[in-house]
């Protein structure tokens, strides 16, 4: 039986700036199942401007008068995280299912209003941590499930990202550690979501937070900005499985090495690698167990992308697979992670890290 398309609204919809344009747009243009319905950015001009490059009917420069439409289904909140919190409640007020970027707050106080007025509102929501949709992740879960490493004994996470000393004006708003997006809530937040995705919750947490270059200058303006958001974020703890994990994830002016995540076991490992940031994409999976010494580069089964194959690509790619899961919570009533109620448990563990990190002791969560 057939069924009409979801019909999304996006708030953050430049043509020109931001993550949307790379990910949300193309994805709900390029995805049968859903609809683009409306566009709005902070501007008259630029939302008209967006309408036209997208090929969408609706623009809005007021997000509240695009929530008035009664044709729209649900609502991107894509713009930077200080006002993920204001929008995000109003989308709810509006009745509408919302997919909001993550962090879901700028802190832990805000995730938890949103995550429970979210439930009196009684509308599917969806939290940005895309790496749950990244079929790379979700074979090697499957396989840590089916034991080809068998019991997990330790694991070791790194990724060092360059770019520190590269930022335009427009990007210096995230030298400020309250405005919530930095190395620790962004790089190391989507790289610890993928971490327990695949091996279980921590139980016990040790953490070193530090801000190593702590001024940046504009590439454009050449203006210099004081910084306090941690560059460096360096963490070791226990899970609930007891298995041991090391993470230490990092900004670096230069060369950055990329991202590695180490599994072993008692009866093999596995490695997942990307050049780039966890949210990104473009990982690769190897493993060797008591069967095959070498470590093997496997091939992903189709059975783990969910979208058509012009979509398979770059920073398109998971974000597309988070909406047909998104869509497809909304048309059954199931319910679906990566949710509020998941951000929420990810803010607090992010919360527990930094009192490690401030007070020099261990967390037991």
């Amino acid at each position: 039986m057939g069924f009409n398309p979801l019909r999304v609204g996006v708030i953050g919809a430049s043509s020109t700036y931001g993550w949307a344009r790379n990910s949300h747009l193309p994805a709900l243009i390029g995805l049968p199942d859903l609809e683009l319905l409306s566009v709005c950015t902070a501007h008259e001009k630029t939302a008209s401007e967006s309408a036209e490059i997208f090929g969408v009917r609706n623009s809005f420069y007021d997000y509240r008068d695009m929530l008035k439409d009664p044709d729209l289904d649900a609502v991107v909140v894509s713009v930077r995280v200080p006002y993920h919190h204001q929008l995000t409640m109003d989308v709810l007020r509006a009745g509408k299912h919302v997919y909001t970027e993550w962090p879901l707050g700028s802190n832990s106080f805000e995730a938890k209003q949103m995550s429970e007025f979210a439930k009196s509102a009684k509308v599917k929501n969806m939290v940005g941590l895309q790496a749950r949709a990244e079929p790379v992740f979700l074979m090697a879960k499957e396989m840590l499930e089916d034991g080809y490493v068998g019991e997990v004994l330790s694991s070791r996470m790194t990724l060092f990202a360059p770019g520190i000393l590269s930022r335009t004006s427009l990007d210096m708003w995230q030298s400020n550690k309250g405005k919530g997006a930095n190395t620790f809530t962004i790089l190391f937040g989507h790289a610890l979501d993928a971490l327990c995705m695949c091996l279980g919750e921590v139980r016990e947490i040790s953490a070193i937070l530090s801000t190593q270059v702590d001024k940046w200058e504009a590439v454009d303006t050449r203006q210099v900005f004081d910084v306090d958001s941690p560059d460096n974020v360096l963490v070791h703890g226990i899970l609930e499985t007891g298995s041991v994990i090391s993470m230490h994830v990092a900004t670096v002016p230069w060369h950055g090495s990329g991202y590695c995540f180490e599994i072993y076991g008692s009866m093999g490992t596995l490695v997942l690698e990307a050049p780039n940031h966890v949210q990104l994409g473009n990982l690769t999976l190897r493993g060797s167990n008591s069967k095959n010494r070498e470590l093997t580069l496997f091939q992903i089964p189709d059975r783990f992308k969910w979208i058509p194959c012009e979509l398979q690509h770059g920073t398109v790619f998971n974000v597309a697979q988070m909406w047909r899961k998104f869509a497809e919570s909304i048309r059954t009533g199931k319910s679906i992670q990566p949710d509020f109620d998941l951000a929420v448990h990810r803010h607090v563990l992010m919360d527990a890290i930094e009192r490690a990190s401030y007070t020099g002791e261990r967390q037991i969560l």
